[in-house]
């Protein structure tokens, strides 16, 4: 209930229980999600990387905060996001998760809104490793009146070729992360428009997003990864799972990590008394 927009005090009324009782389970869930993510979100190629963000307030509506998202195109995966100022550490901060947890067997193409410490931090960790472009919309009475698109790292011709190999776009744009940052906005009850719900603390809105970034990325069939009969998750089309999963797995592996965890400093301390006994 909670990944598709129902608030703590909807949930426990339809499910009759205490709302610190939901409020506990759900900031225990998003501490297992985020677990899960950052051991399994590793690995995947980025092809096409999409980067924006999303504002919302937490506390007060004096006191702003931006939600930073990343997501590869190809497989719909959303392998990294940022709570916190609109700055450049935290644009940074985006980028490096990203760079860390990837890997890149060819130049990938970037495409951002022009935020001006996305080319700054791109520079930074990218370098001369990837194509990177802004698409800048001009709006007037909330009417999109002009589309501006800056090539910054690669040549005209080097933009062509990636967008005639792109499976997804024929030109430059930033739609499938303003598609993503939708699909959040509709998750969330702390970030549904016009709404009494917000998130009193950072660290709420932070668990309520590893929980919902978990469902996307593992338990949500995406409807534009259909082929044929099946239609798959963002991690499946990464090559980071080869099912769609459940939430009790995702709760329950937690604890096997911490009984593999024990298991391995046993097994060291047991080596290192063999040794000195030796």
């Amino acid at each position: 209930m909670s990944v598709e927009g129902v608030n703590k005090s909807a949930i426990s009324r339809v499910k009759s229980l205490a709302w610190n009782t939901v409020h506990r389970w759900l900031e225990r869930a998003g501490e297992s999600c985020r677990n899960f993510s950052n051991k399994t979100l590793k690995g995947f190629e980025i092809k096409e990387l999409q980067a924006d963000e999303l504002c919302t307030f937490v506390g007060g509506k004096k006191k702003a905060t931006w939600i930073f998202t990343a997501m590869e195109v190809w497989s719909r995966l959303w392998p990294a996001t940022v709570v916190g100022r609109r700055s450049y550490w935290n644009t940074f901060e985006l980028m490096g998760q990203v760079q860390k947890k990837s890997k890149r067997n060819k130049r990938p193409l970037i495409v951002t809104d022009g935020f001006e410490f996305y080319e700054k931090a791109i520079n930074k960790i990218f370098n001369v490793g990837c194509l990177y472009a802004q698409v800048i919309k001009t709006r007037r009475n909330n009417r999109i009146i002009k589309v501006e698109r800056r090539e910054i790292i690669g040549t005209e011709t080097q933009f062509e070729e990636a967008l005639h190999e792109s499976e997804d776009s024929n030109t430059l744009n930033t739609s499938f992360i303003e598609r993503l940052n939708l699909t959040i906005r509709q998750a969330i009850s702390y970030l549904t428009r016009r709404t009494t719900c917000h998130a009193r603390r950072q660290e709420q809105l932070e668990n309520q997003l590893e929980i919902v970034r978990c469902y996307y990325n593992f338990l949500r069939p995406h409807k534009s990864l259909k082929f044929g009969k099946e239609t798959r998750t963002p991690a499946m089309q990464a090559g980071l799972a080869n099912r769609r999963l459940s939430f009790r797995e995702i709760f329950t592996i937690r604890f096997l990590f911490v009984i593999l965890e024990r298991i391995r400093r046993l097994i060291a301390t047991v080596m290192v008394y063999e040794s000195k006994a030796a």
